[in-house]
């Protein structure tokens, strides 16, 4: 009889390195499942919902509603001449992507808790997959744009060539928030407390339901390295053929680059203590 081999295959595991850049090789080789979660975020956020797809456009309608029956007619707003809908449509709609992107960002670890410790996954797929998958409500919320658009007959201008730069920066700016709060969250339960907080007064300081040119000149410098301010300006330049503000949109570029590069190390540092926290 032959003798059985003696061989045993070993595997080493190694820490995860302190500082470095997330494993791209390792994230495309779980592609199916990012794109698994984004398809189970869609069916839990819609398909079990009596109005289903549809509350993709009511909530922004519902938001420009009010907007414009607070701040257009009650207030009578100053909007440099842009009907108060048209003005209040053009800038909810991303900024409800945003938002919500980085809410549910944010807790994304949190909110996976359960997995976190049974299996491994690259951690950044939890947050990847919460920040792609709210481009499906954003994606569908734009008929409700255009609808808005061709309504007040709004001309096309060469500034819609600048629209795929806005839009790559609409999705930076909050994913590189998310990785740096859904870290930080992990360790400091408190940040999600805060991020509520957070949320509501965010829409103050961001052009949403005033224009930029109500902001005091002195104010300006600082009021742009809010990196959503670049973003809903981008939009109501590049939709309604207005002025671009270049000091804010080369301001949120700088910083979303800064977010995004920043969130991307110290998440992967906090890679090595996450199952351990939770």
């Amino acid at each position: 009889m032959a003798s059985q081999s003696n061989y045993h295959p070993q595997i080493k595991i190694e820490p995860v390195a302190k500082w470095g850049f997330p494993d791209f090789k390792e994230l495309f080789h779980y592609r199916d499942l990012l794109f698994f979660l984004i398809w189970r975020n869609i069916k839990v956020a819609y398909a079990q919902s009596v109005g289903g797809l549809a509350w993709a456009i009511v909530q922004p309608a519902m938001q420009v509603f009010i907007f414009s029956l607070v701040f257009g007619g009650l207030l009578d707003l100053d909007t440099d001449g842009i009907p108060y809908p048209l003005f209040s449509t053009v800038a909810v709609i991303p900024w409800i992507y945003m938002s919500g992107a980085m809410a549910s960002g944010s807790s994304s670890l949190l909110t996976n808790v359960s997995i976190l410790g049974k299996v491994y996954i690259p951690r950044l797929i939890f947050v990847l997959y919460q920040v792609l998958g709210s481009l499906v409500g954003f994606f569908i919320s734009l008929i409700l744009l255009f609808a808005v658009l061709l309504f007040y007959r709004v001309g096309l201008t060469m500034n819609l060539l600048m629209l795929p730069v806005v839009f790559v920066l609409m999705v930076m700016v909050p994913l590189g928030v998310s990785l740096w709060l859904a870290s930080l969250t992990i360790r400091f339960r408190d940040v999600r407390i805060m991020m509520g907080h957070l949320m509501r007064a965010l829409i103050y300081i961001v052009p949403v339901m005033y224009p930029s040119s109500q902001v005091p000149a002195d104010v300006r410098p600082l009021y742009i390295l809010n990196p959503f301010v670049g973003v809903i300006e981008g939009y109501k330049s590049c939709l309604l053929g207005q002025p671009f503000y270049w000091d804010s949109l080369m301001t949120s570029a700088i910083i979303s680059v800064v977010l995004l590069v920043t969130g991307a190390l110290y998440f992967r540092r906090m890679e090595r203590v996450i199952v351990d926290v939770i």
